[in-house]
């Protein structure tokens, strides 16, 4: 009995020890305040509450109901050649296949105009537009825009049609909700929200293609291209275009063009049947840290002046080479898809106040924005336009176009650009017009040989084949 009572009395001393040494070493420290009103906080809140931001006050049904009915289902059809033979393969030719394809699009007038991506419309034998009511048009295409990738559409109803007004995308806030209105995998009606992620996002930043889109995180998958992004006032801010991922489906963010170009874009189609580009007439880059140190300078957003076009408005109005750009008419421009954004909703001759830094100095220059004249060599991968009077003479030349740029990396590496080609398969070039006769009056499988003069003066030719 004793026994018992002598390991029952160590077991109990043993314990206590243990729970006391586990009080003192390890169990952390609480501290208990107590603040009154007259006392400040010491800390640093990590959240707050703000009743302008409380998402809890944004209803969405208002602006779903206004605009689900102005998307439609866009279907394509498209011929293409199948081989059916080796000999087919190689020399072209083949069973004809229909292929269909299908997006969104959105109508913008109660008559039946409706806008799209040219992606989704692209190469068509056939336009079928059905409606949220399930009822069934068949469109015409009336233009299209591959640069931008937008395309207006046509169909003819019997009675008016619900449509979305254009918001201004200028207006567009980081952080501020969105609808995402389409047809993802031949869903009608599908409504996703999010907000604007980022403002002039330039997808092709490194390939002489600047663009600039909307980004936002509201689901966008296949079939969504060409439909609707609307603010909460059920305003057309943006049309989906493009996704990014590794699967081929939404993994977090999608862009789209904003409205305000688009709109200026089919408006031109409209009015003259054609885009008309008005550009400022300079080459420049972004700028950073690094880029900065180097040039001596204190500034690291803008856009860095690298040239000036000949002729342009930004020649003509003074703007010189080694000018940072930091507003187009009150809109801040911290880089150069900024700049490409805003520029892409104005048109030839109108005017623009540029706020610029020279040498520290802040200057405002009003800039007359000329018209931009080029055509795409699609079979070579580059892109000419007219050269000025200037640059011919100091070639020794009377006629001639110029590379403006290389539209693709492989053709990069040949350095085109700025060089005058005044031949194209041994035929006179004196224009862009030339040019596209030529292109359109050659056999399709034919070699192309250009003859050119480059910026040393030097005679050369190429044959692309």
């Amino acid at each position: 009995m004793k026994q018992i009572f002598r390991l029952l009395l160590v077991a109990i001393i043993a314990g206590t020890v243990t729970l006391g040494g586990y009080k003192y070493f390890l169990e952390p420290e609480y501290a208990t305040v107590v603040m009154t009103q007259s006392e400040t906080s010491s800390f640093i809140p990590t959240s707050y509450k703000s009743p302008t931001l409380n998402s809890s006050n944004i209803d969405f049904t208002d602006a779903a109901e206004k605009t689900v009915h102005a998307v439609v289902h866009v279907k394509n059809t498209t011929i293409s050649q199948q081989p059916t033979s080796l000999r087919e393969y190689f020399s072209g030719g083949g069973r004809a296949r229909a292929m269909i394809g299908s997006g969104s699009g959105v109508i913008i007038s109660p008559d039946g105009y409706i806008i799209t991506n040219n992606h989704v419309i692209d190469n068509s034998t056939q336009l079928e537009v059905t409606l949220n009511n399930n009822k069934t048009y068949t469109a015409v295409l009336v233009g299209t825009d591959p640069k931008t990738d937008i395309a207006l559409i046509k169909v003819e109803p019997d009675v008016e049609l619900p449509y979305i007004p254009f918001g201004d995308s200028n207006e567009l806030k980081i952080g501020e909700w969105v609808l995402a209105v389409g047809n993802p995998f031949n869903l009608t009606s599908t409504v996703t929200a999010g907000i604007v992620s980022a403002k002039a996002r330039d997808l092709n930043e490194f390939d002489g293609n600047p663009q600039s889109f909307i980004q936002t995180d509201a689901a966008v998958n296949k079939g969504n291209s060409g439909g609707a992004l609307v603010n909460t006032s059920g305003e057309l801010i943006g049309i989906n275009t493009a996704i990014t991922s590794e699967t081929g489906t939404y993994v977090g963010y999608s862009f789209a063009v904003p409205s305000n170009n688009a709109r200026k874009v089919i408006e031109d189609i409209m009015e003259f049947g054609d885009v008309q580009r008005g550009i400022l007439g300079i080459t420049g880059r972004n700028l950073n840290s690094e880029f900065a140190n180097n040039m001596g300078i204190n500034e690291t957003e803008g856009v860095f002046v690298n040239g000036i076009e000949k002729g342009s408005g930004a020649d003509k109005s003074g703007i010189e080479k080694g000018d940072i750009i930091k507003e187009v008419d009150g809109i801040r421009i911290g880089k150069f898809s900024d700049l490409v954004g805003y520029l892409g909703s104005k048109r030839p001759n109108d005017e623009v106040q540029v706020t610029l830094l020279r040498n520290g100095e802040k200057r405002n220059i009003p800039v007359t924005l000329v018209k931009l004249e080029t055509y795409e060599l699609e079979d070579l991968g580059l892109e000419i336009k007219n050269a000025a009077k200037s640059e011919l003479k100091n070639l020794d030349l009377t006629y001639g176009v110029k590379v403006n740029r290389a539209l693709t990396r492989d053709i990069e590496q040949y350095n085109l650009a700025g060089v005058i080609i005044f031949k194209i398969n041994d035929k006179k070039v004196s224009s862009i017009n030339d040019a596209q006769r030529i292109m359109d009056s050659r056999h399709k499988n034919d070699p192309i040989k250009i003859t050119f003069i480059d910026q040393q003066g030097e005679m050369n030719s190429f044959i692309f084949r």
